[in-house]
């Protein structure tokens, strides 16, 4: 059996999808600059920025997984993610390795009413018109017939190992685990839609085993309905047995608090999607 290889292993979504592939008894290779060893998988160190390191790092593979995840800052995502992604097309080009890539859902911007595939982008932020840029390159190879690939999409997420990159890990789960009062960015009354990690995961493994789910975009298992960050939060704290009572951030006291932390700024012009009905099919 060929091996699977995953780009930016270390993430959440990547250390899930690790297990979700293992316990399938597919060989595995995992790479990233730093990649921690993992029993029954190859780690290779790599720097994507880098054509030849990609493609070293890609060759051999059946399957390669884009699960990267840059830190949260536009000025790192304008300079790094586009020759990433020429690299990883690249290779896959080159080696003629299949090429899934785990996105989010900032290319559609503000949608009025449920987000699908066939949703058209219309990014609201830098970081969406980005997205975009990238999804809309990656299929375009498809359609020339250069790749074979797909776009696999998740709402936020939340679940393990996301402590540094989800909104209810670090606003709820945390703050009630430490006793304190849980927190929600803008509007706690609108529906957010959420995506378990291990739900993504498994869901990358079946698409990648699938010769049918290739050369399209897919939405990953997401809960439906979506419900409110209020009844998010309320069920977080019955399950810890913790106050529910939560405050909110809004949006000029993320703006103050960006002033002291680059994340928080980075935050502010994506404040739209907890602003409205946020709605993944």
């Amino acid at each position: 059996m060929s091996i699977h290889t995953i780009l930016g292993a270390g993430g959440a979504i990547a250390s899930s999808l690790s297990g979700e592939l293992t316990s399938r008894h597919i060989p595995l290779r995992l790479v990233s600059r730093h990649p921690s060893p993992m029993t029954g998988a190859e780690a290779v160190s790599a720097d994507l920025t880098d054509r030849d390191q990609t493609i070293r790092a890609i060759e051999g593979s059946s399957v390669v997984y884009l699960c990267v995840g840059l830190k949260y800052d536009y000025r790192i995502w304008r300079q790094q993610w586009p020759r990433i992604f020429d690299n990883t097309i690249e290779a896959c080009m080159k080696t003629k390795t299949r090429l899934i890539f785990f996105d989010n859902v900032y290319m559609y911007g503000l949608t009025r009413g449920p987000m699908t595939e066939e949703t058209p982008y219309d990014p609201s932020s830098r970081k969406g018109d980005l997205r975009a840029r990238l999804a809309t390159q990656l299929m375009s190879e498809v359609r020339k017939g250069n790749i074979t690939a797909s776009i696999a999409r998740a709402a936020d997420f939340y679940g393990p190992a996301t402590a540094k990159t989800s909104v209810p890990d670090f606003l709820v789960f945390q703050r009630l685990l430490k006793g304190q009062r849980a927190q929600w960015l803008v509007n706690a009354k609108v529906p957010h839609s959420f995506t378990y990690v291990p739900d993504a995961a498994r869901a990358l493994a079946i698409l990648a085993t699938d010769d049918n789910s290739w050369n399209q975009v897919w939405h990953l298992p997401t809960t439906a309905p979506a419900i409110t960050g209020a009844e998010f939060i309320r069920i977080a704290a019955t399950l810890q047995q913790k106050d529910p009572r939560f405050s909110i951030l809004s949006s000029w006291m993320v703006r103050l608090g960006g002033l002291f932390d680059r994340t928080t700024a980075e935050l502010h012009e994506m404040l739209y999607q907890y602003a409205y009905d946020y709605h993944f099919d």
